[in-house]
């Protein structure tokens, strides 16, 4: 506050110097230009740029993120062109880099037949964990629609391998370009598929940190195996990040027009066309002329997920979806980063309550961000808060992890 007094005096008695120049020369414009931008500023400083809301079950918690993960009790600056929700959302796929990641393809069979498509950065020259037994793993979990291709997926390999880790991203099925061998694609409520790629990983290294992230839907899909499984997991903590916490509170608010313009309608047409590759496969058991017919995600999910997996109505997959009522049984560290201007996962849907009686869990909530936005800086194409708060945390989990059990 004091700050913005000072500079705002001192723009005060430069524009007056500037304005009584202007009369007899030019400096009106550039005065009338200084004020906005210096108004503009004192808004962002004073309304936008905070500190975001740390929520955790337990004191023990909140102290280790104070330690070992400051950035979750720094202010967020988001970009200063470019803060509101939408925007943020929108032009975070064009504008972010796409780091150079070369993966190791692994194909792992499942109960029912069906196949699941890893994609492995081994980090085989990490020098802090040269040991490939015991070098810490993270699972990554992509979007909706998202593969090992996305780029806050790359973007958080690349912060692995400067940390000396190794990851895998688990594609769901059928997205990654591979074949399907059963009629069965995916859905968040369904943890069967990520149990078996979790299973699987730790079997092959069964002493190295175990830890999980999830971007969206992986997140939601983390966060119910969690709630289901409680502490009989192999991972030693997990993070999600812009998690649709109530299923119905996503669909209402994607379903706003100007949502539905920007957002919904785009990503059913990729549901959509994510299906149709595989149309041979569903012609048995769903009417595909009519899942291509649908409009929405809601409208997709009544025709297609909720007949898949067998339930009754949409309201019945929705419930089953829906994290927010598995998350007071997570048995793990989670840290769960949501921006409460989402219009993915609305600010009012978010469980605060249920997070305060879990020891275990802590929600970082940011003022703005967007749905995977958390831009910042001039220009935000190397880095945002979403992958600092994501490498600060896995190492504070592999470095500092013992304090959580020792408090």
């Amino acid at each position: 506050a004091m700050d913005l007094r000072m500079l705002s005096r001192e723009l005060s008695l430069y524009l007056e110097h500037q304005v009584r120049i202007g009369f007899f020369g030019s400096g009106v414009g550039l005065s009338l230009i200084l004020g906005f931008s210096v108004a503009y500023a004192c808004y962002y400083l004073s309304s936008i740029a905070k500190k975001p809301q740390l929520v955790t079950g337990a004191e023990s918690f909140s102290r280790f993120l104070q330690d070992h993960c400051p950035v979750v009790t720094e202010t967020y600056y988001p970009t200063v062109w470019c803060w509101e929700s939408r925007g943020q959302t929108l032009l975070r796929p064009f504008i972010t880099s796409k780091p150079p990641v070369r993966y190791r393809n692994e194909f792992i069979k499942t109960a029912d037949g069906g196949q699941i498509l890893l994609d492995w950065f081994d980090n085989d020259n990490s020098k802090s964990y040269m040991d490939a037994s015991t070098r810490p793993t993270i699972l990554l979990l992509p979007g909706l629609t998202g593969t090992s291709k996305e780029s806050y997926i790359l973007h958080m390999i690349h912060l692995s391998e400067e940390l000396g880790y190794r990851c895998v991203v688990f594609n769901n099925r059928g997205m990654a370009g591979e074949n399907l061998l059963t009629p069965r694609t995916y859905c968040c409520a369904n943890t069967e598929d990520l149990e078996t790629v979790i299973h699987h990983v730790h079997s092959l290294y069964p002493s190295a940190p175990f830890l999980a992230a999830g971007v969206s839907m992986g997140g939601m899909l983390l966060l119910n195996y969690l709630g289901k499984i409680g502490t009989k997991t192999p991972l030693k903590a997990a993070a999600t990040f812009s998690v649709g916490w109530n299923t119905f509170a996503c669909s209402e608010s994607l379903e706003k027009p100007l949502n539905w313009l920007l957002f919904n309608y785009y990503l059913t047409t990729c549901l959509q066309s994510s299906v149709n590759k595989h149309r041979h496969m569903f012609v048995k058991q769903i009417d595909m002329d009519h899942v291509m017919k649908a409009k929405s995600i809601r409208e997709f999910d009544k025709r297609f997920t909720s007949v898949m997996f067998g339930y009754q109505t949409i309201d019945d997959y929705y419930t089953d979806a829906s994290p927010n009522r598995r998350l007071k049984s997570v048995g793990i560290p989670v840290l769960c980063l949501n921006s409460v201007d989402d219009v993915f996962s609305p600010s009012h849907a978010i469980p605060i309550e249920t997070a305060k009686q879990n020891p275990n869990v802590a929600l970082v909530l940011t003022s703005y961000g967007g749905h995977i936005g958390f831009l910042e800086g001039i220009w935000p194409r190397q880095s945002t808060y979403m992958d600092r708060v994501f490498k600060q945390f896995v190492q504070a989990i592999v470095e500092h992890g013992h304090e959580l059990s020792n408090m």
